[in-house]
């Protein structure tokens, strides 16, 4: 991957804030589309801090992850040590041919530079009749909480901030994801919730690459920004923070 990648402690962040928050819930999805079953060897893509990974291991799989970043790799290391982490890229599998019953990633492939040929190497890892689920998020249109987000980094960080939180959502299109995976495509949908409209921002500013863009502005920029986002997000929040629907394609295939 070439964009969106975690600098410094931001990874053991990403861990405490967004894993629970958005990803776990999604990686339970993503493992049952997948039809995970007892004995599977079960290769984690792009595996951030590994949750995908984690949550097979429990359900009898022989699990590893692999990221191209380090310090994501190291997180999942330390939170699970007994799995296999590997530092790699996804369009140079480092695995022999047949490798793999379920080949699982989670929205990563939308930053790939080359998606057709992470593709094919997830296709040639995977043992005959092996299965193959991928999850990328839906157009930021159908994120309500993101594009808020988006359109107050616009106004208040600039259009480049604002471009890094559109980021994620850059790959949306079910029948361009179809055509390049092949098999069934699904739209899945979870609730997120945060604290506040103010904690959410800051889980960002913390454990994203907006970080930076965030870091950056004056400490009244960054009030300016907090409380036009919190604004926004009134008509999602209720008595115990904000809640809102996320929405995300899972494509699943066999080779």
């Amino acid at each position: 991957m070439t964009r969106w990648q975690l600098e410094g402690n931001a990874a053991e962040a990403y861990e405490r804030y967004l894993v629970p928050a958005l990803f776990a819930p999604f990686a339970e999805r993503l493992l049952e589309r997948a039809q995970l079953r007892p004995g599977d060897r079960v290769l984690d893509v792009a595996c951030g801090t590994g949750i995908v990974a984690r949550l097979a291991a429990p359900r009898g799989a022989s699990a590893a992850g692999l990221d191209l970043n380090a310090s994501m790799i190291e997180v999942a290391r330390a939170t699970a040590p007994s799995l296999e982490w590997i530092t790699g890229d996804a369009t140079e599998l480092p695995f022999p041919d047949g490798s793999f019953d379920l080949v699982l990633c989670q929205a990563g492939l939308q930053f790939f530079p080359d998606r057709t040929a992470a593709v094919a190497e997830m296709r040639r890892v995977l043992a005959p009749q092996g299965g193959l689920a991928i999850l990328v998020w839906r157009a930021i249109e159908h994120q309500p909480a993101w594009l808020k987000l988006a359109e107050a980094l616009d106004r208040h960080a600039g259009p480049e901030a604002g471009a890094l939180m559109r980021a994620p959502f850059t790959f949306s299109d079910a029948a361009e994801l179809k055509q390049l995976v092949g098999g069934s495509v699904r739209i899945v949908i979870e609730t997120v919730s945060f604290p506040s409209a103010r904690d959410m921002l800051a889980c960002q500013a913390a454990a994203s690459p907006l970080a930076g863009p965030i870091q950056a502005l004056s400490d009244e920029a960054r009030e300016a920004l907090a409380a036009d986002f919190e604004a926004s997000m009134r008509p999602h929040a209720d008595d115990a923070g904000v809640a809102f629907p996320q929405e995300a394609h899972i494509v699943t295939a066999t080779r």
